[in-house]
């Protein structure tokens, strides 16, 4: 009986090269799985993970594995997410905040390990998220502070990591400006101010945990959140509530729900309100979002009892 067949989708230069350094034991882990597993490296050219995925997926593998950031990662999803027939897919994480393994609670920054995974064979079927005609696995978002992983420059957060972030957004919060919102959900519509919002498919969002703590990963609703306020002693009135485990969600100042479909378009139209997927900017709003329910299966590491709680 044939193998069945693998594909490592790495970014050479994130986490520091690690997965390249590990390349070799990596490999050998699927090859122990059962899968005749061969590498591609991506390249500086558009969306070359994407392109790879699709071109592997069409060819018929039944494993990728994608090796980098949550944008790797990202643009793994997207490949295969327009498909009749999709793979299953691993992770290797090894970006800077790499939430959607957080989630899956794979090891992070430790290629190897995340790798033996494998070994364990446990996976579920997950959500994707669809945004017009691009797609997301952890987060879309919109204001000022989602616009960080713009401005944190490449080489910053290879060296610092997650602290770039929060030196940039302490840098941020001063500025931030309301956005003037128009979002249509299943329950009905709001109209007014936000400074940001959400759309979360995993209880990970920027390295915390607990800013949606009754997330399900596999129920095809989005967690919405939309922070009302731009003051700043409201927003980290906010930022304490989620730290203390979840206690923002009764909070008059967000607007919290539940939602398989959305509609985000700004009230004014000379307003610019530019959407993050995933950590990279997905287009402007007028923008739909559709929860694709249990659309890919999912190398997972979760213990019973996260496994009740998050399925």
């Amino acid at each position: 009986m044939a193998l069945k067949r693998a594909r490592i989708i790495y970014n050479p230069t994130s986490g520091r090269e690690a997965v390249r350094r590990d390349l070799v034991d990596i490999l050998a882990v699927y090859e122990q799985a059962g899968y005749e597993t061969s590498a591609f490296a991506t390249t500086p050219e558009p969306l070359s993970a994407q392109n790879e995925a699709r071109r592997a997926a069409e060819a018929g593998f039944e494993l990728l594995i994608a090796a980098g950031g949550d944008g790797t990662i990202n643009e793994v999803v997207s490949g295969i997410t327009p498909l009749e027939k999709r793979p299953k897919l691993a992770i290797i994480p090894c970006g800077t905040t790499n939430d959607f393994a957080r989630a899956l609670h794979i090891p992070r920054n430790e290629p190897l390990e995340a790798a033996k995974v494998i070994l364990n064979d446990q996976s579920a079927f997950l959500d994707v998220g669809q945004a017009d005609d691009n797609y997301f696995i952890n987060i879309a978002a919109g204001g000022s502070l989602s616009e960080l992983t713009y401005k944190v420059p490449s080489k910053l957060k290879s060296m610092y990591g997650y602290l770039a972030y929060v030196v940039k957004g302490a840098e941020l919060i001063p500025r931030m400006k309301p956005m003037h919102l128009r979002i249509a959900h299943d329950h009905g519509i709001y109209e007014g101010t936000a400074s940001m919002f959400f759309l979360a498919l995993t209880n990970s969002v920027g390295g915390f945990e607990t800013i949606v703590p009754d997330a399900k990963l596999d129920d095809g609703i989005f967690t919405v959140l939309v922070v009302k306020t731009t003051k700043i002693p409201e927003i980290m009135t906010l930022m304490t509530e989620v730290l203390k485990g979840g206690q923002h969600i009764d909070n008059p100042n967000l607007l919290y729900l539940k939602s398989k479909d959305v509609m985000i378009e700004p009230l004014k139209a000379e307003e610019q309100v530019m959407v993050n997927l995933d950590g990279e900017y997905g287009g402007d709003a007028p923008m739909h979002f559709h929860n694709i329910q249990q659309h890919i299966e999912f190398v997972t590491n979760l213990t019973e009892e996260e496994r009740q709680r998050l399925l």
